[in-house]
């Protein structure tokens, strides 16, 4: 097997620690106080979240042009090839969205503490669903108001978890091409990104652990194809690989 894709395995595996750490703590999702460090893991969501998101994708995309040094023809290419890589997860996502309709965590509380079926929650529209989140909230002073907020927006189905496939999907993607050329800092910052991102997911009752891990899969399937394509098409510094 390459290295590049034994690399690309290997941080799949180290991303999905979090989860799978979760999933067998037996960790369940409560909203039993806010403490302060909970405020940065919601930053670290809205870097993710439209139109953040958009901000955060094109800081990345230059960044990694900077630090591959294509020549014109190939950073274009590079360009394309880390679009369609981001959005071709979120199309998959939105496709297995639709198709497993599986609750938030926060969804299912809802019905538990507030009386909010959640057959009936899913079958409004988006714009009654935040309705419904914001007067079933209103009289909830426990809760934040950025967190009322972001569940207000935030009322599709969970599984997968978009936030994760696209923090997943660049973590990787520097791991796969930034790694070998040198770019240790990068690759470190950008994963612990990405666990930040994760962990985000979970602690403000978005995603289910195994919402994660299904990300972090198809987001490495992804980028294999991503990183080969990116290695037979585009041309820049030359690469020492170690297996």
């Amino acid at each position: 097997m390459p290295a590049q894709a034994i690399r690309i395995l290997a941080g799949m595996l180290l991303l999905m620690l979090l989860p799978l750490a979760v999933m067998l703590s037996n960790w369940h999702w409560q909203p039993n106080g806010y403490p302060a460090w909970l405020l940065p893991l919601f930053w670290l969501t809205e870097t993710v979240t439209q139109p953040f998101g958009i901000l955060t994708h094109c800081l990345l995309c230059g960044w990694f042009l900077w630090c591959l040094r294509f020549r014109l023809k190939s950073a274009v290419l590079l360009l394309l090839l880390l679009g369609c890589a981001v959005l071709a997860g979120q199309g998959i996502k939105s496709a297995i969205k639709e198709h497993v309709q599986e609750p938030r965590p926060y969804v299912v509380w809802l019905e538990q503490q507030h009386q909010v079926p959640v057959e009936q929650f899913y079958r409004l529209p988006r714009h009654q669903r935040a309705a419904l989140v914001a007067q079933q909230l209103r009289n909830s002073p426990e809760l934040p108001s950025w967190l009322r907020k972001h569940w207000e927006k935030e009322t599709g189905f969970a599984f997968p978890s978009g936030h994760t496939m696209f923090a997943a999907s660049w973590a990787l993607l520097a791991i796969g091409l930034l790694w070998p050329r040198g770019h240790r800092i990068t690759v470190i910052l950008v994963t612990a990104w990405a666990v930040g991102v994760m962990a985000s997911r979970l602690a403000l009752g978005m995603h289910w652990p195994q919402d994660l891990l299904m990300a972090t899969g198809i987001s490495a399937c992804i980028v294999l194809v991503a990183c080969w394509l990116t290695q037979l098409w585009c041309r820049g510094q030359p690469v020492q690989e170690n297996s």
